[in-house]
């Protein structure tokens, strides 16, 4: 599978994902379910928001465009995708609308 770099070239699903990182900009996702190299929102993962006092908790600026080169974090992430087809992701931290840190969920060997 070729990696996409371009937020236009994102499939429907890793699109959406894309949109909720930018739309959280600070938190996490809890229990995003991944099959066939996609993220599935059936059930829907759980959103934790972070709230800075005194800062700025609107979406990234970015979320407003409709096409532009995605970020290393961004690619990365949807590489993990690609060479896991399924997978349970426990966590997801964003920060600054980027992935920055995952737990996976994966049976003892």
């Amino acid at each position: 599978m070729v990696l996409p770099l371009t937020k236009a070239s994102l499939s429907p699903s890793r699109h959406r994902l894309l949109v909720m990182l930018q739309q959280i900009n600070f938190g996490r996702i809890e229990g995003l379910v991944v099959r066939d190299h996609q993220p599935v929102f059936n059930p829907p993962p759980t959103v934790i928001r972070e709230v800075k006092f005194g800062g700025d908790n609107s979406p990234r600026p970015e979320l407003a465009t409709d096409d532009f080169a995605l970020k290393s974090q961004v690619v990365e992430l949807f590489k993990h995708l690609d060479q896991h087809p399924s997978c349970h992701i426990e966590t997801l931290e964003i920060k600054h609308g980027l992935p920055f840190r995952m737990l996976i969920r994966e049976a003892a060997a």
